[in-house]
């Protein structure tokens, strides 16, 4: 049988849908979904931003069973593999991704769908554990300098004394905002320990009307 003979079988023999049995589809949208809890799991205990976004994790899960039915699908037919990729190249996903990380956790999806809907389940299986310690083990090392933003909103009155304090912490001045009144600042400052107790001192000086420390995750709009 040549290439020929397979699209006209292709084309005229739809019954060919057939071929992925009620077992195959249940062990393999069950796995997925195990395997999407996994990476649910793994990307919960590893999250190191700032606000953490369920709705976000809950999408490995959809998006690793949804690959895996899209893989079972195409796999029954060619001519129905080709429409499916057309169809599937109009999609645009506009959401932005702040954190590279969660691309990474994407792919990861995506590829563990594939290849459980391909029935490479060893490979699956191995992968996502691989990946998964990878991940964990990383995410679980002690980083020597944790980076943070300061914002002080102050008035004139309080200036000198800021100055002062903020070359102790030997701060980094990120943005300066100035209204009637009073003068918002943001320092980018690095913590060895937990010791915010400058926080304290800043925020009792004259002139200083509230100050606070925010984990900073490289993205200031986060």
């Amino acid at each position: 049988m040549n290439f020929n003979d397979i699209i006209k079988q292709s084309v005229i023999t739809l019954e060919n849908f057939r071929s992925v049995s009620y077992f195959d589809m249940v062990l393999g949208l069950l796995l997925s979904f195990l395997l999407g809890m996994f990476i649910y799991s793994i990307y919960r205990k590893s999250f190191r931003g700032v606000v953490y976004s369920y709705n976000y994790n809950v999408s490995f899960v959809l998006m690793t069973m949804i690959t895996a039915l899209i893989i079972m699908t195409i796999s029954t037919n060619i001519v129905l593999s080709l429409g499916m990729v057309g169809a599937l190249s109009i999609v645009r996903f506009r959401t932005a991704v702040k954190d590279p990380l969660d691309i990474v956790y994407m792919f990861w999806s995506i590829s563990v769908g594939i290849a459980v809907g391909a029935k490479i389940y060893p490979l699956a299986i191995g992968g996502s554990l691989i990946i998964g310690l990878v991940i964990y083990w990383l995410s679980k090392k002690k980083i020597r300098e944790e980076a943070y933003l300061l914002i002080i909103r102050h008035s004139d009155i309080a200036t000198a004394e800021l100055r002062t304090e903020m070359r102790k912490l030997s701060g980094k001045l990120k943005s300066k905002t100035v209204r009637k009144g009073y003068t918002e600042v943001t320092y980018e400052i690095k913590l060895k320990d937990d010791n915010t107790s400058f926080l304290q001192t800043i925020a009792e000086l004259e002139g200083v009307s509230d100050a606070s420390l925010v984990n900073y995750t490289g993205d200031y709009a986060q």
